[in-house]
């Protein structure tokens, strides 16, 4: 599949519209056939969820302006179902409609795995990082990492020849940290790649990173943690490595050390305690066939076909919403106790959520807003 310069557009457009995240805009692609039909049914969507002024849509004009900074930048916007985008990641909950990329994003079609891990890494820890970089790099795999201080910039000066791929938190054009531009410029000069799903011109925040992250672990096979306090960003990577059904490498590091508090706890939880490339080689290796086509214990991800509902009953709308609460609930739960069809639970989630009036979690759970 290939978009056409319309599609991509109104892709683009709908991804940046309010309230419109991966899972509704997923859901609205299914059910109108194509981005420019849902954004013509967005603003009575979203005006029987309850919103009160008119829903903030991106511009034919503002969404060619983004396109046209991205090539300026020699970047461009793959979409998922596109033949180039990384084969793994729609397989993960959340997954972005769009990614922008700089480089060769050919390289994330070979075996993917992810190295993460502190910023105030230690000497040992750096060491044993290139080294497991450069030998999974030579088994054959792409490492994924966050071009973060650390672990995450020595994984990709170790693999930077073999292929490697930068996920940012902010625009394709704001490199953080800035004294990583060297191996920014050395990822792309040497066949890897630079991936966000954020535009050109987006300076990384806080409530960017853990999105960043999910594309990281989601990219990949397995994720290996190299050294995390208790708090650290990387266990955010590996708790959403987990719910993406993907594996979890943890190294393990002195009782006495803060920064093994972390790796060492997910041991005790289930990860694959490594100490060298090969755990890891050995771990994969079921998972993948000669050629490393792709993972094929991940199951596809789960269609959001539904009939909407223009005509939903005010009190069925009423009481699905009295059933939302601020704690998060499974959609399949609210499906049961509302003892309604799933096609009117959805049709009013999906006014909720384009309202604003709804929140989204992991594992295909909701809460109000």
């Amino acid at each position: 599949m290939k978009l056409s310069e319309t599609q991509l557009r109104d892709w683009l457009r709908l991804s940046m519209t309010e309230n419109v995240g991966p899972a509704t805009f997923r859901t609205l692609i299914n059910r109108f056939g194509g981005a420019g039909q849902a954004l013509q049914a967005l603003p009575d969507i979203s005006s029987r969820g309850g919103i009160r002024r008119p829903l903030r849509i991106c511009s034919k004009e503002d969404a060619e302006r983004i396109l046209n900074n991205a090539a300026a930048l020699d970047a461009r916007f793959i979409a998922y179902g596109e033949t180039d985008f990384p084969s793994l990641l729609p397989h993960a909950d959340g997954c972005p409609p769009l990614l922008c990329v700089k480089g060769n994003i050919a390289c994330a079609a070979r075996p993917t795995v992810a190295i993460v891990g502190a910023r105030n890494a230690s000497a040992l820890g750096l060491k044993f990082t290139r080294q497991i970089a450069r030998e999974l790099g030579a088994a054959g795999f792409t490492t994924v990492s966050g071009l973060a201080r650390g672990i995450d910039t020595a994984a990709h000066e170790a693999s930077s020849q073999t292929g490697t791929v930068a996920v940012l938190a902010g625009g394709i054009d704001n490199i953080y940290p800035p004294e990583n531009a060297e191996l920014y410029r050395q990822i792309i000069e040497h066949g890897g790649a630079i991936v966000t799903e954020m535009i050109p011109g987006t300076k990384p925040q806080a409530k960017h990173f853990p999105r960043r992250n999910r594309i990281i672990s989601g990219m990949s096979y397995g994720t290996v943690v190299i050294e995390a306090a208790q708090r650290s960003g990387s266990l955010i990577t590996a708790r959403l490595a987990n719910e993406q059904n993907r594996v979890v490498f943890a190294v393990p590091g002195s009782p006495m050390d803060p920064r093994a508090s972390g790796t060492n706890k997910l041991i005790r939880q289930g990860a694959v305690l490594t100490t060298c490339s090969q755990d890891v080689l050995d771990h994969l290796a079921p998972m993948l066939e000669p050629q490393f086509p792709s993972l094929g214990s991940i199951d596809e991800p789960e269609r959001t076909e539904f009939d909407y509902h223009e005509d939903v009953p005010q009190n069925v709308r009423e009481q699905i919403i009295s059933l939302l609460g601020t704690v998060p609930v499974e959609i399949d739960d609210l499906i049961r106790e509302s003892g309604h069809p799933p096609a009117l639970v959805l049709t009013v989630l999906l006014e909720l959520e384009l309202a604003g009036r709804l929140q989204r979690h992991g594992r295909q759970s909701v809460s109000a807003l």
